[in-house]
């Protein structure tokens, strides 16, 4: 039984219950006075109790898949097999249309049992609605193996965009949460894909994906001394590997990250410290500074180096003492309901060009999807803004070639960027 199975809720309720009636059954024989029947009353009041708070565990875990196996439970986490390659599955018109099972390629596929739970998800052909896949992604330099949704949208799919890329934003969850979180309560496809099908959103590959790449610990995308390198797993293992299977932007001005709560900080670390990879960040209730605390462990290190990297991961402290880096972010936070709202404040007034920041900051919300799923329209549209449609381009003196393997340009292409209008591709540029 997989941990986040009906059955084993199901199995965990039936224990629970059963525990309750031995209890009640057992109590008058264990109610007279002495040590064994003091020690029976006490193993079962222990054991009644444990098996009602698994049983509640299990409910909510299968609803929000904070671990999805039994092995993230215990820590034991699927690492990449030495040596991957890229690789990438090809049409024979030069086009991508999912993922690969080709064995090297970064992406592969993955089980469906998270994703056919989520509710609202495209039905019908995917030139027409789109599609999410549930992949893995595999870190080359990492060794990470982490689970992924990844939609595609309708025009992914059709011969009008058949040798053009698209924009990226990568979406991250909470701790301890799940991709099952961004597609479920979240509704991040959902909603993109609502927003592309009436034209306020250009089509955009959206890839919902976790930070926390060693659980249980939370790493908060940082690169641990001597431990789990998070931040250059979703640097640079990710856009590599998503480049290596879609159609994805190459330029960084494609790329964006979002996320709530911490996999909002995430966004706006990455994008800050990582310019050249992400160029825009929507972060929903974020933090601003990340710190040591019970489920991180040490994150620094020490010795001489350890202030340097705190003060590296403490966005004020490189607002104030660094050049800023040539990106747009977005901070969101209620003004009641969040305890965040005074920090989101003072981040704002300390951003300074070529930096830019735009905020959403209702009067009231909490630290919660309800909050978050409000702000996801607005959150995407404002990042749709900022983000270019690619497009490659064929030169007029080669008319018939077409893109290699994973989208890339073909021998005399130019990969030129455009910009395009949801609903209909950019105009063709030729040299």
């Amino acid at each position: 039984m997989g941990l986040t199975s009906r059955t084993t809720v199901y199995a965990m309720v039936a224990l629970a219950a059963l525990s309750v009636a031995l209890l009640v059954w057992l109590w008058p024989r264990l109610a007279k006075p002495g040590v064994w029947q003091v020690l029976g009353r006490l193993c079962a009041i222990g054991v009644t109790q444990v098996t009602i708070v698994a049983a509640f565990a299990c409910g909510v875990n299968s609803s929000y898949q904070f671990f999805g196996s039994w092995g993230e439970l215990f820590g034991n986490v699927d690492t990449a097999p030495v040596g991957v390659t890229q690789a990438a599955d090809q049409n024979g018109d030069g086009s991508v249309n999912g993922i690969s099972s080709v064995h090297g390629s970064l992406v592969q596929p993955a089980g469906n049992e998270q994703l056919s739970r989520v509710s609202g998800l495209p039905k019908g052909p995917a030139a027409a609605v789109g599609r999410v896949e549930s992949v893995k992604i595999i870190g080359k330099r990492t060794g990470v193996v982490d689970p992924a949704f990844v939609y595609l949208p309708p025009q992914y799919f059709q011969k009008a965009y058949h040798r053009m890329r698209f924009p990226v934003i990568v979406a991250l969850s909470g701790y301890p949460g799940s991709i099952f979180n961004l597609a479920q309560h979240l509704r991040v496809s959902q909603t993109a894909g609502e927003l592309q099908s009436k034209g306020q959103m250009q089509p955009t590959i959206m890839v919902m994906i976790r930070p926390t790449i060693a659980p249980p610990r939370d790493t908060e995308c940082v690169d641990v001394p001597g431990g789990p390198q998070t931040e250059t797993f979703l640097a640079k293992d990710l856009p590599e590997a998503v480049r290596s299977v879609y159609r994805a932007g190459h330029d960084a001005s494609a790329w964006g990250v979002m996320g709530y709560s911490s996999g909002a900080s995430c966004a706006l670390q990455l994008t800050m410290r990582n310019p050249h990879v992400y160029t825009t960040a929507a972060a929903l209730s974020p933090d601003y500074k990340v710190k040591d605390d019970p489920t991180t462990g040490n994150l620094f290190g020490s010795g001489l180096g350890r202030q340097a990297r705190v003060d590296g991961h403490d966005l004020m402290w490189r607002l104030a003492n660094l050049p800023a880096p040539q990106v747009s972010v977005l901070v969101a936070n209620s003004k009641h309901g969040e305890k965040g709202y005074a920090e989101t404040q003072a981040f704002i007034r300390a951003v300074k060009a070529p930096m830019r920041v735009a905020s959403i900051l209702p009067e009231n919300g909490s630290h919660n999807f309800p909050t978050w799923v409000r702000e996801m329209p607005a959150a995407l549209k404002w990042m749709n803004a900022q983000l270019t449609f690619p497009q490659d381009v064929v030169p007029r003196h080669h008319p018939r070639r077409t893109t290699e393997a994973g989208g890339r340009p073909g021998p005399g292409h130019s990969p030129l960027r455009a910009e395009g209008t949801p609903g209909r591709p950019p105009a063709t540029t030729r040299r």
